[in-house]
């Protein structure tokens, strides 16, 4: 393999790694947050306690996930300045400003703010403890969204030019300069389609841990006797303190989805606008026409992973949705992945030189197989957690003393199965959002196509073996990471919120604690 393409192993690597705990941290802070404000603005006893022991158990994994999330964060970044040299001398003065907002803005408020969280339990007034959640919930979403303008302007550049002297991109502005970056409408498209996914990521979690426990104590319950102590108290844990829980993950997996949905049309739209190569690979739409499917599967030819659109065959596809989705108008034209290459071939030339000085021929098709099913997964993926959702209603049902929970080993597993399944989807919708791009590191604005990046023009020049060993050793230390990532989160989430205790004598609840005993 070329250096080329082993930095761009390592930079999948890292990143899809890294990616595991972005979204859950994005949406347990939030999730948290809200548990805590249940708490806080409950006038019931036995709710607010409730809602406080969930807080304090969600919470101590929260803290987990976010301190691995900023080991591998950080190794992520000065992966630009070890193997895409050539990409940040580039755009170095546009594309550093939103990484420089990230780190002096949203970091300093997530850190400082979780940290007076974490102890400011019991020294500080609730109402104002409350807003330390807040603001790391708060924090969460801003870096998320420079982290999303960064990555917008490699997607759909704006905000700059190109200076001829230096060939180096630089915020102009004439063009509004950095609040153009920020205000990219690809930026305001990805931002909610990111945060969306990151809460159905956070909901699956809450829903599949809380279901866990809900069905052990309903289980441990009906073992013990309704009629014993013992059994009173599991029944009550079961109903009082996980199925609340469990509903309250279901909604705000139902909100998350719907976000999803309005999000990804509108995205669509946009990059049928902006990457029309990128969403006829997702479709593998070989040819120009009109009325165009949406694929529901297609083989491809003797070589599956080839960007060549011969041998491809559509099996299975739903009339005109593909043209609805770009356009709104069933019997749109759209540009096939064969013409497209044609155009951008006589737009941007045959050839182009890399790093090294050679001439080299240029195809603007990306890896067709991996575009169109990472698209698929993104999409497929979420059925899980559909199916998760209304089981959990239906396993739920009541209210008051008829509030249901269920004993159901299969419901039991099935949750802690579609645990995953909305991290995978995230990874398959930023493996497509970053393969369908290519040949392009920094893809042209159609309106302005002079800043414009070919991925091999942008990667350092470094021997093969030193990517090599740096990649072997970037992945055994993320591999080490993850085991006890794993490790941790299990024990955390096994463990259970410790059961509402009640004083003999006073007959109030015991206060539960934040645990630390990693």
């Amino acid at each position: 393999m070329e250096a080329l393409d082993l930095a761009r192993w390592q930079f999948g690597i890292t990143t899809v790694y890294h990616f595991i705990f972005v979204p859950l941290t994005i949406g347990l802070s939030l999730l948290v947050a809200i548990m805590q404000t249940r708490a806080v603005l409950s006038k019931d006893p036995v709710r607010k306690d409730a809602w406080t022991r969930m807080t304090k158990f969600f919470g101590s994994m929260l803290i987990v996930n976010f301190g691995i999330g900023i080991a591998t964060g950080i190794v992520q970044e000065f992966q630009f300045g070890m193997n895409w040299s050539e990409y940040s001398r580039f755009v170095g003065d546009v594309f550093g400003a939103p990484l420089a907002l990230e780190g002096l803005v949203a970091f300093f408020l997530e850190s400082v703010f979780l940290g007076l969280w974490i102890f400011g339990w019991g020294k500080m007034p609730e109402r104002i403890h409350l807003l330390t959640i807040w603001a790391v919930a708060i924090g969460t979403m801003a870096s998320a969204y420079f982290i999303i303008a960064a990555n917008s302007f490699m997607q759909h550049p704006v905000g700059a030019v190109l200076n001829p002297e230096t060939g180096r991109a630089e915020l102009d502005p004439a063009q509004g300069s950095i609040l153009s970056v920020l205000t990219n409408i690809t930026t305001l498209a990805a931002f909610p389609h990111v945060i969306s996914g990151a809460w159905l990521v956070a909901s699956a979690f809450v829903v599949g841990v809380a279901s866990w426990h809900m069905v052990k104590h309903h289980n441990k319950a009906r073992e013990l006797g309704l009629a014993t102590p013992e059994g009173q108290e599991h029944h009550h844990a079961a109903r009082d303190l996980y199925r609340p829980t469990v509903r309250f993950g279901v909604v705000a997996m139902f909100l998350s989805a719907i976000v999803l949905v309005i999000s990804g049309d509108a995205q669509a739209k946009i990059m049928f606008e902006q990457q029309p190569m990128k969403m006829a690979s997702a479709e593998a739409h070989c040819d120009t026409s009109s009325g165009v499917p949406f694929s529901i599967l297609t083989v491809g030819g003797p070589d599956a992973f080839s960007t060549d659109c011969s041998g491809v065959t559509h099996l299975i596809g739903i009339p005109y949705v593909t043209s609805i989705l770009a356009t709104n108008d069933p019997s749109a034209t759209l540009q096939g992945v064969d013409d497209l290459n044609a155009q951008y071939k006589e737009q941007f030339g045959e050839t182009a030189t890399d790093i090294h000085g050679n001439e080299v021929e240029v195809d603007y098709r990306p890896n067709l197989f991996v575009t169109y099913w990472s698209f698929r997964l993104m999409m497929g993926l979420a059925a899980f957690s559909g199916i998760v959702a209304f089981w959990a209603l239906w396993a739920t049902r009541g209210k008051g003393e008829n509030a249901r929970t269920t004993g159901s080993k299969a419901f039991q597993w099935f949750t802690v199965l579609a645990i995953p399944m909305p991290f995978l989807a995230n990874s398959a919708g930023w493996v497509f959002t970053e393969i369908g791009r290519q040949p392009w590191v920094v893809h042209p604005n159609p309106d302005d196509p002079t800043i414009r990046l070919m991925t091999m023009q942008g990667v350092s020049s470094h021997p093969e073996w030193m990517v090599l060993t740096s990649m072997v050793a970037f992945t055994l230390v993320y591999g080490v990471l993850a085991v006890f990532w794993f490790r941790m989160m299990q024990k955390a989430a096994l463990k259970g919120a410790p059961l509402p205790q009640r004083d003999p004598e006073t007959a109030e609840l015991d206060t539960p604690t934040l645990s630390f005993d990693y």
